[in-house]
């Protein structure tokens, strides 16, 4: 029996007169028609073991599932089971792998009700395809129940499998309680492992950041598989995922081993997947491959292995040398692209680590077995070398690749960007940021915008913030603490602010937290010391204090105290706004409060004594600086000085110089400023006697 050719055309010419949805589903349903019939000695067969009838029906109701329409679904299936024919398992394989693919977890419970009250027994694939439905629909906790009570109902056990799906489920949801469950049953029923079981509990184990459970993987694996290159790609992947660089480099060195040996088992999918093609048999590895000799802590010099060093690996170097010209030959095979992908996975745990001398010899491996490095080869070998040799490698690495025409990832871009940031190399860092198509985390614009402010240009952060926005990158804490350090105050520095820039000011501001709260993000206490900093840097005083009884507020709800540095800003602007009362109650509620000042702090109270002209409250203050163990600095007696030369003190105020010399701090221009200064003012004439000091 044939299916017409015109009947299908027919079809299409439907799907251009407009009957989109009904002719979709009567093509699909062809189609499935065609793939499924078949014609043996004049007989009519259907795909799966059914019956030309049952097969029939069955594509309706797939047919209505496809269409959104249950009810009808639901109805036939009723139909389907009340009819005469007697039904197997086979009978419904065709609904359930219909729901497996969709996944449909609820039209397969509907069935299995349907096929329970029928007592028709499962066959292995109905029990795959029922499992496979529940797990894809994200129902975990439904499938081990349902595998439960087949167990303890049925005496039906799951097979491998459909233990490796459940596994699956549970790696791609990232449950380890279902996860557990399916062990212990595997364990109970006896059930071995296969290689899939044991790349789903690689995944696990990375999941969970648990290298010791990768490790103890490795070591049952080698007790019942000889090793493959697919295998020794998944463990490389896995510790590598897990930062264990010194294993992960031990692993590749035995792929290396493999693939040299020609004994290499790689095919790929119509898909264009990776897969091994040796039969799934349990071989036990050698012994010398049985263990990774590996410790925690190790540093660069001991993960740079070489080769033609290595002591272990001398034959192995040579094999490698030997070899290469017929590597060569095969370097489009798929075995050479696994070889490549591992290695890609070891530079890129070279960049975290900043193993940048591991790096180049991986670079040199990659050029020595003949294999062609990729943009993602380069992206881990570029982010690994400029750690320490800084971002002009990175740049030659940018012209090899575009001599071989390979565009650089982003994350490459990126992190050159961050390096020119840190050189201050801000033409360099603000081009190659303008490339970047997709970054996930602000940390490369972070790094630009910290440069402007030290660079003190406010325009490139405009421009680097209008392509963060043009991303649809959600600024972080960092971006908001340098956003208030460049854009808080409006008048550069030794310029008093006017009541214009305090409205720029308190606009800027004002912008900045609403952004914050826009995004969700809550302030630091950076962030609002910078604010706090640009306030005092505007003479906004009443604005100041305000501010500081909202952080007070802020961080007392946080159980976190603002500490010493942002009183200290306070205080400072407050001095020098001359508002020394002001100040000064400010320092007593922060002592009262429990804050324990510092050695700044102190300094900034002994010079608002000097606005108020009282030396006998900055001795006291030098004694309770003392006694909290803090010892005088040249500008602490710079401020005392101060003091005293506002009464025409200049014995007392040299005297203090002599001493600050004596306990061997070492007297700066601004000490002798003052004094000179305050003679000027006076026309006296100890002008020689000061040069004397000096």
């Amino acid at each position: 029996m044939r299916i017409p050719l015109r009947s299908i055309a027919d079809t299409l010419c439907r799907f251009k007169s407009g009957e989109l949805e009904r002719g979709r589903g009567n093509f699909i349903r062809r189609l499935e028609l065609c793939r499924s019939v078949a014609t043996i000695n004049g007989n009519v067969f259907l795909g799966y073991g059914g019956e030309p009838l049952t097969k029939s029906i069955q594509v309706q109701i797939v047919d209505a599932l496809r269409l959104g329409e249950r009810s009808r679904a639901s109805s036939l299936l009723l139909d389907f089971g009340n009819g005469n024919q007697s039904l197997k398992a086979n009978d419904f394989v065709y609904i359930l792998n219909y729901c497996a693919r969709s996944p449909d977890p609820l039209f397969v419970m509907e069935t299995w009700r349907l096929m329970e009250e029928k007592e028709i027994d499962l066959n292995n694939t109905c029990y795959l395809l029922m499992v496979r439905a529940l797990c894809r629909g994200g129902y975990l906790e439904e499938a081990c129940k349902f595998m439960k009570f087949l167990r303890e109902n049925h005496g039906t056990y799951p097979f491998l499998p459909v233990y490796n799906c459940f596994l699956g489920a549970c790696a791609k949801m990232k449950s380890i309680i279902h996860a557990n469950q399916c062990l212990d049953l595997m364990e109970l029923q006896r059930v071995g492992k296969n290689e899939i079981t044991y790349s789903v509990l690689l995944k696990l184990a990375v999941w969970q950041q648990d290298l010791s459970a990768v490790r103890e993987i490795w070591e049952d694996y080698i007790k019942h598989y000889s090793l493959n290159i697919i295998s020794l790609r998944r463990f490389i992947w896995s510790f590598t995922r897990l930062k264990d660089l010194k294993s992960a480099y031990e692993t590749l060195q035995h792929m290396v081993a493999l693939a040299i040996s020609g004994k290499h088992f790689v095919s790929r999918t119509d898909e264009g997947r990776l897969y091994s093609s040796r039969l799934d048999i349990p071989i036990p590895s050698k012994s010398e491959l049985g263990s990774l000799n590996v410790q925690s802590g190790e540093n660069e010099q001991s993960l740079a292995f070489k080769f033609d060093i290595d002591s272990s690996n001398i034959e192995r170097s040579k094999s490698i040398s030997a070899t290469v010209g017929m590597l060569n030959n095969y370097k489009n095979l798929p075995v050479m692209e696994v070889l490549r992908l591992s290695i890609n996975d070891v530079l890129h745990a070279c960049a975290q680590a900043r193993a940048y001398g591991l790096a180049e010899q991986l670079m040199m491996l990659i050029q020595n077995l003949g294999l062609q490095p990729s943009s993602h080869t380069y992206d881990g070998f570029v982010r690994a070398i400029i750690q320490r040799r800084g971002f002009g490698a990175g740049m030659e690495m940018l012209k090899v690749m575009e001599e071989r025409n390979l565009k650089p990832h982003d994350s490459t871009l990126a992190a050159l960007s961050v390096q020119c940031s840190k050189a201050l190399e801000l033409d360099l860092a603000e081009a190659l940021l303008e490339q970047v198509c997709e970054c996930p985390y602000p940390y490369p614009f972070n790094a630009f915008l910290e440069a402007c402010d030290n660079m003190d240009q406010p325009k490139r952060a405009l421009r680097i913030l209008a392509k963060m926005r043009q991303l649809k990158l959600q600024p972080d804490i960092r971006t908001y603490e340098l956003l208030f350090s460049m854009f808080g105050n409006v008048n550069a520095p030794y310029e008093e602010g006017n009541r214009l820039s305090h409205v720029d000011s308190r606009k800027r501001i004002n912008a900045i937290e609403m952004d914050m709260a826009k995004n969700g993000v809550q302030h630091s206490h950076l962030s609002m010391k910078n604010l706090l900093k640009a306030l005092g840097a505007e003479g906004m005083t009443i604005e100041l204090l305000q501010y500081l009884h909202v952080a007070e507020n802020l961080f007392c709800h946080t159980n976190t105290k603002l500490g010493a540095p942002m009183y200290n800003v306070v205080l400072h602007s407050l001095v020098e706004a001359n508002e020394s009362h002001m100040a000064i109650q400010i320092f007593k509620k922060m002592t009262s409060s429990g804050f324990l000042p510092n050695a700044a702090t102190y300094n900034i109270m002994v010079d608002c004594c000097s606005y108020i002209k009282c030396f006998k409250s900055g001795c006291a203050l030098v004694s309770m600086m003392v006694r909290h163990g803090f010892y005088p600095e040249t500008r602490t007696y710079t401020a005392l000085m101060k003091i005293l030369l506002e009464y025409e003190n200049f014995d007392e105020a040299l005297s203090l110089v002599d001493q600050a010399s004596l306990e061997g701090h070492q007297l700066d221009v601004l000490m002798y400023n003052t004094i000179l200064k305050k003679a000027s003012e006076k026309r006296t004439r100890l002008t020689n006697v000061v040069t004397g000091h000096y």
